[in-house]
């Protein structure tokens, strides 16, 4: 009898802290849609960032950010793809392998603050100026452990007969591994890197200290560039109406952004399913 109510007791802890966490999430959701959406207009996607007070847009911060996040996941993805390939089919468990994902495991850990003042060292100290290409960087290194990861779990899941039947026919094991292994796991590191683009789609702190910010409209990846995080977070703290709202409606277009993508890598592997 005792065992039955302490059983059912943890059940009910374990559904009310569920529910609170759920709560918490609906509360937050429903405050960002109801001020978000007040400000959703054409303007909002046409316009740029407007001066103290003024109305205006965010067209150069939109902008801004696709641009940085697809230069830094262009800068990651080959690298991530190629370094959990090397871990899964060649490094396995030899001591480097494991320093490596080790190494990899405290990156993906890493405040992204501290990531930024690196590449603001590295980068933004020797150009001499902020930039969108010292964003992009600062990007792929903080997308970087999570094509890594999800790269070389993909890959073990391979099974090895698939690997034999490759070897068995003369095939070399680097063509194995690009016509069989990339082809047997595709939509699963196709799913890591959405989730690394979900992660690093919100990211302030690294942009701060590299791309900084800009109120014009600039594809330049040379000059500072305009960039939604950045923008939320200066429009914010200000004292001027229009500025807050339009804080507002950028928190929920990247909001809607990272669930977007967030249900694709959910999708995608089940239409793998269904299809296979």
């Amino acid at each position: 009898m005792i065992r039955k109510f302490k059983n059912q007791l943890f059940r009910a802890m374990c559904l009310l802290a569920t529910l609170i966490g759920l709560g918490i999430l609906v509360i937050i959701l429903f405050t960002l849609f109801q001020k978000g959406m007040a400000g959703m207009n054409w303007q909002l996607f046409t316009e740029v960032t407007p001066g103290p007070g003024g109305e205006g847009g965010l067209a150069n911060a939109i902008v801004g950010s696709i641009i940085m996040t697809s230069l830094g996941i262009v800068i990651a993805a080959p690298v991530g793809i190629l370094a959990g390939t090397w871990l899964a089919e060649y490094g396995q468990n030899s001591k480097t392998a494991d320093t490596i994902r080790f190494l990899n495991g405290m990156l993906m850990s890493a405040p992204s603050i501290l990531i930024g003042l690196f590449v603001y060292e590295l980068v933004v100290v020797f150009m001499g100026h902020f930039s969108g290409w010292a964003g992009a960087i600062s990007l792929a290194i903080i997308a970087l452990p999570v094509i890594i990861s999800t790269t070389e779990e993909m890959l073990k899941l391979v099974p090895i007969t698939l690997r034999e039947a490759g070897a068995g026919l003369g095939t070399p094991r680097w063509k194995v591994t690009v016509k069989l292994s990339y082809r047997a796991v595709s939509t699963g590191i196709i799913t890591g890197i959405l989730l690394s683009v979900a992660r690093i789609s919100g990211e302030t702190a690294p942009l701060l200290f590299t791309a900084l910010n800009s109120s014009f409209m600039t594809v330049n990846p040379n000059e500072p560039m305009a960039n939604l995080p950045v923008t939320i977070y200066q429009f914010a703290m200000s004292p001027y109406d229009s500025w807050n709202q339009l804080a507002w409606s950028g928190a929920l277009l990247i909001t809607m952004a990272i669930l977007f993508l967030n249900i694709i890598s959910r999708v995608l592997p089940q239409l793998k399913k269904r299809r296979s």
